[in-house]
């Protein structure tokens, strides 16, 4: 892991989705919030760049029609634009240089500005590696995994700084990925290879 060629994703962990009793909450993501919060701590102490997404639905029209049909309650409820359930939860609260890119479907990628900000974030063309923590494992995070290693992006999954909906949804996603689109590593692993990264890249 080079710190100067790598970029944190920082996938959808809003308060709708890990709040106790809000509308999409995921326990698993709630319960990994310490692990989540080292791996950005350490990624902004070693230079690296982290955006967050927030998965966002409107109130006015429907903009992601096939989830709310497979997911009927959030066609009331849930991710709105504007609310404080869409927010970031205060516990991973962005800072000021960090940047949101706000989504309306599973995969990060797709029709927002996320490839132009890993192209120049660094400098034209420096980031060639993606870190990836958030929920859901299964859903949104595997979805910009595959997303991003079709881009010829490399791909570190961070296994436990990643909520799944089970135990079950995160062992086979865990597989599928280090098996077909990437490295997945736990946290202190990320978190000493993006040290030593930046010691060698210094020395």
């Amino acid at each position: 892991m080079n710190p100067q060629k790598s970029a944190l994703l920082v996938i959808d962990m809003q308060n709708d989705f890990v709040l106790e009793g809000y509308p999409m909450e995921v326990p698993m993501a709630r319960h990994r919030l310490p692990r989540m919060r080292q791996v950005i701590d350490g990624c902004r102490a070693a230079g690296v760049p982290v955006i967050y997404t927030e998965h966002v639905l409107l109130d006015s029209f429907d903009v992601s029609p096939l989830e709310s049909t497979y997911n009927p309650a959030l066609r009331s409820a849930g991710m709105r634009q504007g609310s404080f359930g869409s927010k970031v939860v205060d516990d991973l609260r962005p800072e000021p240089h960090d940047i949101i890119i706000e989504k309306h479907r599973y995969d990060a990628f797709h029709n927002t500005r996320l490839e132009t900000v890993l192209r120049t974030v660094s400098g034209l063309n420096q980031v060639d590696t993606v870190v990836i923590t958030g929920t859901l494992t299964e859903v949104c995070c595997d979805s910009t995994a595959r997303s991003a290693y079709m881009r010829d992006f490399k791909v570190a999954f961070v296994g436990d700084a990643t909520g799944a909906r089970s135990e079950e949804a995160q062992r086979a996603t865990e597989n599928n990925i280090g098996t077909f689109f990437g490295r997945v590593l736990p946290a202190e692993q990320l978190l000493a290879e993006i040290r030593d990264g930046g010691e060698g890249e210094a020395s």
